[in-house]
């Protein structure tokens, strides 16, 4: 009986992480034509003591191909201490771009939801994008955008992101695991059952946010301003919410500097989606966890006598494939096949990470920008 439950199980997870492979496929890349710039927007960039990181975003500000004339950039203050304000002015005060440092009123426990719809609030153009101070712009990524609006007229625009600088085997794991959560992104939309997007690179029409009442009905939940926004967007907009996959439109972060760090920013991810409203991204959630779970589970038992070894080495041997089928796939596109030189060790680690992240996230709470949350 327990072996015909585990065999279904991983039956489904193949099903799931398959179709996402297929569907990674039928999301064709987008060809850029360097069309004359029609679209104006307003970048939206919350921050929160981000002096270490602000210089590298700023200098990737600077370097954007998009025309100054038909962008804002605005920098949203919540509650920093040290002098990110100041790096921001330095950089931008002597260039012909627009810009402006707003500060963030607080009006719900969720700190980064507050600061989007103070800028939205603000913004003088009909495009809203958002990224984080945390990461790098590509040169042509407005451009990207502009182009992706006059061919395909969305309403709403989930574009990549990936980490930068994987050199060792601790940020080429976090790199699998991003890159993972990339490709079902794109898979998702290949077979028509997105769920996920990125607040590092989200675009959206002002219109949309307005319609959908922005974060009203989320905002007692820290994290989320893109997932939920993705979700609410689906409802109102079906067939206006697309995906970009163009490596040129591509936001780069830097993988975290310690576990601990690593380690609450997933628990923060996870925290939000038994949130989620969407009955397939709920199951897709059920499916991997109760697959990763599984795994250590009927290991131990394995140990113990109870489930039979060479069953649970070919289960494991079946995840491993499709898993890395779907990697593979992804670290093409991104042209990142070195972190797939972690992939061997961190297919045995993440089920026990999996579970880890889950439980704290449901029992729980976490730290981020120095502030305590929980579920």
């Amino acid at each position: 009986m327990l072996t015909t439950i585990v065999l279904i199980l991983f039956l489904l997870y193949l099903i799931v992480i398959g179709s996402f492979a297929l569907g990674f496929d039928k999301v064709k890349e987008f060809p850029l034509e360097d069309l004359t710039a029609v679209n104006r927007f307003s970048v939206v960039i919350p921050f929160r003591n981000e002096a270490k990181n602000l210089p590298l975003l700023l200098k990737s500000i600077t370097s954007l191909n998009y025309p100054p004339a038909f962008f804002e950039l605005i920098f949203v203050d919540d509650d920093s201490t040290d002098h990110s304000t100041e790096i921001i002015h330095a950089a931008l005060q002597d260039t012909p771009m627009t810009y402006r440092i707003i500060t963030n009123h607080r009006q719900s426990p969720s700190p980064k939801k507050d600061a989007i719809t103070a800028a939205i609030k603000t913004a003088k153009n009909a495009w809203i994008i958002t990224t984080d101070a945390d990461c790098q712009l590509p040169k042509f990524w407005l451009d990207c955008f502009d182009e992706f609006i006059q061919k395909q007229a969305p309403k709403v625009i989930v574009a990549p992101v990936t980490l930068h600088k994987t050199t060792t085997f601790f940020k080429r794991f976090q790199c699998l695991d991003v890159l993972s959560l990339q490709a079902s992104t794109m898979g998702s939309f290949g077979i028509n059952k997105p769920f996920m997007a990125n607040g590092a690179n989200l675009g959206y029409h002002t219109s949309v946010f307005s319609k959908i009442g922005g974060f009203s009905d989320n905002n007692h939940m820290a994290s989320g301003d893109d997932v939920f926004l993705l979700q609410k967007a689906l409802t109102a907009f079906p067939k206006e919410v697309r995906y970009l996959k163009q490596l040129k439109a591509t936001v780069t972060t830097t993988p975290e500097r310690t576990f601990k760090h690593f380690f609450y920013q997933r628990v923060r991810w996870a925290a939000k989606s038994s949130h989620y409203k969407s009955a397939f991204a709920k199951l897709t959630g059920l499916i991997v966890l109760l697959v990763n779970g599984g795994l250590i589970s009927i290991g131990i038992l394995a140990l113990a006598g109870y489930f039979n070894g060479h069953t649970l080495f070919k289960l494991f041997c079946l995840k491993f494939l499709i898993d890395f089928l779907l990697l593979f796939k992804a670290t093409r596109f991104f042209k990142q096949e070195t972190a797939l030189r972690a992939y061997i060790l961190s297919s045995v680690l993440y089920p026990f990470l999996t579970l880890l992240v889950v439980s704290t996230s449901i029992f729980g709470s976490y730290k981020w920008k120095g502030r305590t949350f929980k579920k």
